[in-house]
């Protein structure tokens, strides 16, 4: 349990995180009935006294919409002020990452969204990084990316991350770090818990969002960084030989932040990454608040 931060947000109150439990009958952990968030946070390194959180605004806002495809209305003012809290409460003194949790919390064994009670919690735990900094292998994965015709893909719901963890796993096993999906096209189109990007003649590529991908915030932070600095951004369709001969390949997500790609499958790629080493460090001195341009990007939490 020391792994976790001390207190968790549980049926509208706080408490240790050792006593943050639900029955085995929840419905959300029979049918995958919620909707997941996260971010991360940091001691300002410029103000131990504050703590730092990137995009809260944004990150609140896609639960909120995530909710919705649940039938629970949580506005984003309230995932706001929850998680406010909750950082005051447990008053972190390491990075961190934030796990808010939408699900339904009522008892029952029929998949439904109505007449069903939904709920709404938050914990948290130190994280460093998430994937290795300098570069990870990837494996294209057997595995395919479901569609939007099928599932809410504009929701970060639980559900969908069963083919993320087959894919994970898949990948490890057969001595990778990640994987990569394909939509049902056979385009590129994100890893396991990630956006994905790549760049070809000074161009940044990523797959747009008709793809099937989560719409990253991660991932949106960095087209805007891009085009800020003169990039040209393309938004569209992906083949998967294109990354085998990409000048760079990288991934972004809240917690891998932005991770280059070392090799795909059996193709190395270069290893000299200029735009992935600006986009790193602009991003992290933004999270650190030494980026005045960016400072709306970045809630200052008082301790």
């Amino acid at each position: 349990m020391s792994d976790f931060l001390p207190y968790a947000y549980l049926n509208g109150q706080f408490v240790p995180f050792e006593e943050a439990k639900i029955s085995v009958a929840t419905h959300a952990l029979h049918y995958g009935t919620a909707a997941l968030g996260g971010l991360r946070g940091l001691p300002n390194p410029a103000n131990p006294k504050e703590i730092l959180l990137f995009r809260l605004e944004d990150h609140c806002r896609r639960l909120s919409r995530s909710a919705y495809y649940l039938g629970y209305e949580l506005p984003t003012s309230e995932i706001k002020a929850r998680i406010i809290e909750w950082v005051q409460k447990n008053q972190p003194r390491v990075p961190f990452y934030i796990r808010p949790l939408v699900y339904t919390s009522g008892l029952g064994i029929a998949p439904r969204l109505h007449d069903i009670e939904k709920d709404f919690l938050i914990y948290g735990l130190p994280l460093g990084d998430y994937l290795a900094a300098t570069g990870v292998t990837c494996r294209i994965s057997s595995w395919q990316r479901q569609c939007d015709r099928s599932f809410p893909l504009r929701g970060k719901l639980t559900t969908s991350y069963i083919v993320s963890a087959l894919a994970k796993t898949e990948a490890v096993s057969s001595g990778f770090d990640e994987a990569i999906l394909l939509n049902e096209q056979g385009k590129v189109c994100e890893a396991t818990g990630m956006n994905l990007f790549l760049v070809r003649e000074g161009q940044l590529i990523t797959p747009s969002v008709d793809q099937d991908i989560l719409e990253g915030i991660t991932r949106r932070s960095v087209i805007e960084l891009a085009q800020a600095a003169g990039v040209k951004v393309m938004e569209r369709p992906v083949d998967r030989t294109e990354l085998l001969i990409a000048d760079e390949v990288f991934l972004t997500g809240t917690a891998a932040r932005i991770v280059p790609v070392s090799r795909i499958e059996t193709y190395t790629l270069p290893s000299d990454r200029p735009l992935t080493l600006q986009l790193q460090k602009q991003l992290q001195a933004i999270v650190e608040g030494r980026e005045p341009q960016y400072r709306h990007w970045v809630d200052v939490i008082p301790l």
